[in-house]
């Protein structure tokens, strides 16, 4: 009878929040169990474990991603956003004072993916990248207005369970009407 072969392990380097974690990791353990049981970054929460729910959305190189589905050695290197790197100190990152402004949670519970998504959602609108719910994709037609229909379109792969998803969609357009502005104002 042979022996099941033993598990392969690297040695890697994940870069959370701006800061450098060496870690030595199973080839199988995904940023998510990493994050959560060997960095204690609970921020990011397991959903569905599936990547279905986007619960637990964090950002790798600014982009959306499920943290269930990226196994931790490819992340190796790469920059990766948590809710907890959000904010700058005291001060909340636009999204997330959007999100307690206007209600967009209920149980909290999605809240920390929704959020990374929307800051997700939002660069890739202000980078002119089109959605399903696009009229005119093409890129002379600049980036599309973000209407409610764009935002739930975007943020589709977000779900909440209590329903707050009329909340949730306000407090991105408000969080990205702020960064237009903000931009605007830096320019002027």
């Amino acid at each position: 009878m042979a022996s099941a072969p033993s598990p392969t392990y690297s040695a890697i380097t994940l870069n959370i929040n701006g800061e450098k974690h060496p870690l030595t990791v199973d080839h199988r353990i995904t940023l998510l169990d990493a994050l959560r049981e060997r960095l204690d970054l609970t921020g990011t929460k397991k959903g569905c474990d599936q990547g279905q729910c986007g619960a637990c959305t964090v950002l790798i190189d600014g982009r959306r991603s499920v943290a269930c589905l990226q196994l931790a050695v490819a992340a190796d290197g790469r920059e990766i956003t948590t809710v907890e790197g959000l904010a700058d100190g005291d001060r909340l990152h636009p999204v997330q004072q959007a999100f307690l402004d206007l209600d967009g949670y209920q149980c909290g519970y999605c809240t920390p993916g929704q959020i990374c998504s929307a800051v997700g959602v939002i660069e890739e609108h202000a980078a002119g990248w089109p959605s399903a719910a696009t009229d005119d994709v093409r890129p002379e037609a600049g980036p599309p207005e973000l209407t409610p229909e764009e935002i739930r379109e975007r943020m589709s792969g977000n779900l909440c369970r209590c329903a707050a998803y009329v909340s949730i969609v306000d407090a991105v357009a408000r969080a990205a009407e702020e960064r237009t502005h903000g931009t605007e104002e830096a320019a002027a």
